[in-house]
């Protein structure tokens, strides 16, 4: 194995630094995120929800509570149903005359 030179430990040296740089902008952006997660349902969001239910309901409503939730929760139950779609059903039963 041959011994690294000068220009290529200050190549190196230099590619770790920007590489620090870019992670500690990677974490600051990421800890931004986290806290703006971290503040609940962002307004926009609340707005849509708003706009949905005053079109449903036809008049204004308060939108007292809303939960952000995260999980599986909807993407499970549409699994469910485009399954439950696909199973075959059995014709009815002709019915039975009483003697």
């Amino acid at each position: 194995m041959t011994q690294p030179t000068a220009p290529d430990v200050a190549e190196l040296s230099t590619q770790l630094a920007a590489l620090v740089t870019r992670i500690e902008t990677l974490e600051a952006e990421l800890s931004e995120v986290l806290r703006a997660q971290e503040g609940g349902v962002p307004d926009e969001v609340l707005l849509a929800i708003s706009a949905a239910v005053a079109g449903y309901l036809g008049k204004r409503a308060r939108v007292r509570q809303v939960h952000l939730r995260r999980g599986p929760g909807w993407s499970s139950q549409g699994r469910a149903s485009i399954q439950q779609s696909h199973y075959p059903t059995r014709p009815a039963r002709p019915a039975r005359e009483k003697n």
